[in-house]
């Protein structure tokens, strides 16, 4: 297991299986020294555990805590990608979507959840740039969407 994993533990959590994709996409791509991943929603053994929009069905803290599964999604397919989280340089980007009613407006604490797991699990490496954007509707109508950018070392 990877220092990465080992963190994750630490925080009782376990790194997923790679969420299956619903359409004709991969889960992460390498091209050269980065990682990207597909758009991950917040899917624990396959299934959402909320849905609907984020000020109205769904608390922002709920939101923030799928926002969280959702980023240990994404880990798993960088995993997938290159094998050992322990190669990623730093995580360049990450970039959450939140299904939101129409008057919520907290989607940067909802993303939050994202930011500081990858911060948790990888220290200063996880320090990245960040965009959140409220949208009116995800797949499967999940509340959260989260894809990351990494650097990896060969």
């Amino acid at each position: 297991m990877s220092a990465v994993e080992d963190k994750l533990a630490d925080l009782g959590l376990t790194l997923p299986g790679v969420a299956a994709p619903l359409a004709a996409y991969v889960p992460a791509v390498r091209t050269g020294a980065y990682v990207y991943t597909s758009g991950q929603l917040p899917l624990v053994d396959g299934k959402l555990p909320l849905t609907g929009k984020v000020g109205a069905e769904v608390t922002p803290d709920e939101a923030k805590d799928l926002a969280r599964t959702s980023a240990l999604n994404a880990l798993a397919a960088v995993k997938s990608v290159i094998g050992d989280l322990d190669r990623i340089v730093r995580v360049v980007k990450v970039v959450g979507f939140v299904a939101s009613a129409p008057d919520f407006t907290g989607q940067p604490g909802v993303i939050n959840g994202a930011s500081e797991l990858l911060g948790a699990a990888l220290g200063d490496k996880g320090i990245h740039a960040r965009s959140a954007v409220g949208v009116a509707v995800l797949p499967l109508d999940a509340p959260i969407e989260v894809e990351i950018q990494v650097e990896v070392a060969d």
